[in-house]
């Protein structure tokens, strides 16, 4: 099936921005690729689901969120509500026929306030898939894991930079990424999001320890949710015999 580049402008949550989309044309409830935090839509587990989404004749549709891969703004600009934002009018442009959300780490966060969204206004999502999901990660895996002096600097200068294990730049964490978390939390009590849910958690993964998928599956319906452990997991996911797994997941709810 073929493909095609789209630019969306996106305002509100912080400057307006140019949005780089790619949708495969294709059938069925569309799937919908949300990456994690710096990543962008090339990544491995995006581009598997591409190729499988081809081979069967899926719809396919993915996106850098502001600040990320190849669309505009400064990364640093922009928190959680802005990626929100952006994944909703992509979704609402190209995808909101009953849409496979499949979220990888921060993306999951995106994913589950995308779902529980569209529960609320009476639309379809047809599932979710997802990879390490970091829900709350701004609260229960940034500053959390700021020792005093690092939260005493980001209060008084507004960011921080922190070295990053993915990529030779420094990673900014600003408050305004802390306090705009604070108003997405959805850890503090039952996550319904009115779909089947199917988790993907590695038990080594350092950045989003298997104790935090653990918290999400407690507040999930029992219902139509999964947890797939893979006990010598890492964060990404990547290996081929994880892209295999994650496939299949989406497959089963698509």
């Amino acid at each position: 099936m073929p493909e095609s580049n789209f630019t969306m402008t996106v305002e509100g949550h912080g400057p307006a921005r140019d949005i780089a989309v790619r949708v495969r044309d294709g059938a069925g409830p569309p799937v919908v690729w949300l990456g994690g935090f710096r990543s962008d839509m090339n990544a491995t587990k995006a581009s598997a689901i591409d190729a499988w989404a081809a081979q069967e004749g899926r719809r396919f549709v993915r996106f850098d969120y502001a600040g990320h891969g190849v669309s505009g703004g400064t990364f640093e600009d922009y928190v959680m509500s802005s990626w929100l934002a952006d994944a909703r009018a992509v979704i609402d442009a190209h995808a909101d026929e009953a849409p496979v959300l499949v979220g990888s780490s921060m993306g999951g966060w995106v994913a589950c306030l995308v779902a529980r969204e569209r529960a609320r206004q009476g639309k379809r999502t047809a599932g979710l898939v997802l990879i390490a999901p970091a829900l709350d990660f701004t609260e229960e895996l940034i500053w959390a894991g700021l020792d005093d002096a690092q939260k005493q600097a980001m209060q008084a200068k507004g960011r921080i930079a922190v070295p990053s294990e993915y990529d030779p730049r420094p990673t900014v964490f600003t408050m305004a990424l802390i306090e705009d978390g604070r108003e997405n939390l959805m850890l503090n009590g039952p996550v319904d999001l009115g779909c089947p849910v199917h988790i993907l958690q590695g038990g080594r993964d350092p950045d989003v320890p298997s104790s935090h998928a653990f918290r999400l599956l407690e507040r999930l319906p029992a219902e139509d949710t999964v947890l797939t452990f893979i006990a010598d997991g890492d964060h990404r996911l990547s290996r081929p015999q994880d892209i295999a797994r994650l496939v299949a997941a989406v497959a089963g709810i698509a």
